[in-house]
């Protein structure tokens, strides 16, 4: 535990599933009848690639969110979180109707029409309770964790016998159309398919994919959260996606591609004259060299090169902060001091951007002195105090009890 005044931040990390439990029979005056976990994630490069038909590198994390259910005779199903206030009550019958606001409970209810939409109906009343150790608005994937939790947890109750990457796609589904938010796949799919000490390649449009073993001996996967408040993230997320869609457009003259990453480096500078701004080349740039940024991090990590790891976690920050402008000066703060302490191999932000989290591999023996020295050069560059959680990689979603 460190000494200094930035601590890592326990109470995330540790659940104790027997206080879960109490309150949920304080809630409904019965025991939980099953517990289920789905992780969060961090993306360890390739970043915006996604949506672009990209590669990226994520791993699923061992804090998450855990869900405790009981059914019911009531013909309802009843929502509860322990991390946040609201609660609801929705008929069976309903369930297909999205609940007005800025309400969490619809993307658990979005899994549910996609599982009615697939013929595997909730024929019988819920009693849920949701609990999470991601923390809020770091942009860890918490909203995927939550689809992946109700996903498990139907297909194992209503015998679904869905295999994973089915439930994956159809929690992408569930945000994209019940909740509004036009998310790629890359979330659904680390906290699905996680496997511990591996982090997953994938190729988005493609979905072909391999688990690479995450060999960090003697070093940690440190993430460190602004506390900036994403406010801009959503709509730059829909700007950038728009930008990139209108790249390609004036890039696929001859209708050869189908993505921004089909377009190699060769092909783009022979082509890149077509574009109708600056602007729009940058972020073509960025797709372009974050795609061999994830096929060079991946070869590293199989010859055991941990250094050329991190550098081009460094040079993917830079392109992230110059070329696709969705950092910020807090995520910007927080890599720049990360990359002057002592035992950093590699600092970026992670996410969608413009607050959130930067992930960072240290060396073991230094992550308290990486603490206390990023968290005061940020705070002093920021006068925000940061907050820091050493992640171990986990399992994808699962039943635990």
């Amino acid at each position: 535990m460190p000494t200094s005044t930035y601590q890592l931040d326990i109470k995330i990390i540790n659940m104790d599933l027997n206080a879960l439990k109490s309150t949920f029979e304080k809630l409904y005056q019965k025991p939980a009848e099953a517990i289920f976990f789905s992780p969060g994630r961090v993306n360890l490069i390739g970043e915006h690639t996604d949506y672009n038909g990209g590669y990226v590198f994520p791993c699923a994390l061992s804090y998450g969110t855990y869900l405790l259910v009981r059914k019911n005779t009531e013909n309802v199903i009843r929502f509860a979180s322990e991390n946040m206030e609201r609660k609801e009550t929705v008929a069976l019958d309903n369930i297909s109707q999205p609940l007005s606001g800025d309400a969490w409970m619809n993307y658990p209810l979005g899994v549910m029409d996609q599982f009615s939409k697939k013929g595997i109906a909730v024929k019988e009343g819920l009693d849920l309770f949701y609990s999470g150790n991601i923390p809020n608005g770091a942009g860890l994937s918490s909203s995927a964790s939550i689809e992946l939790v109700t996903a498990v947890m139907l297909n194992d109750l209503f015998g679904g016998n869905l295999p994973m990457m089915e439930m994956v796609k159809l929690s992408q589904n569930a945000e994209n159309q019940f909740v509004g938010v036009n998310c790629g796949i890359m979330d659904q799919f680390a906290v699905g398919m996680g496997k511990k000490d591996h982090a997953l390649a994938l190729k988005c449009d493609t979905l072909e994919w391999n688990a690479v073993p995450l060999k960090l001996d003697g070093y940690k996967i440190v993430i460190s959260n602004t506390n900036k408040r994403r406010g801009l993230a959503d709509s730059k997320y829909n700007e950038r996606r728009a930008e990139c869609e209108q790249a390609l457009k004036e890039l696929n003259k001859e209708g050869k591609f189908k993505t921004l990453s089909d377009i190699d480096f060769d092909t783009f500078n022979q082509i890149f004259e077509r574009l109708s701004s600056e602007v729009l080349l940058r972020r073509v740039r960025h797709v372009i060299t974050e795609n061999q940024r994830v096929l060079d991090a991946m070869k590293a990590l199989k010859n055991d090169n941990i250094r050329e790891f991190g550098q081009l976690m460094n040079a993917s920050h830079v392109s992230l902060r110059d070329d696709y402008e969705v950092t910020g000066p807090e995520l910007d703060a927080l890599a720049e001091e990360a990359w002057k302490a002592d035992g950093v191999i590699g600092s970026r932000m992670t996410g969608a951007g413009f607050g959130g989290c930067t992930v960072s591999i240290v060396k073991e023996n230094k992550t308290d002195d990486f603490i206390k020295q990023v968290g005061q050069g940020y705070e002093k560059r920021t006068g925000l105090k940061p907050l820091f959680y050493i992640a171990d990689v986990g399992d994808g979603a699962r039943r635990l009890m």
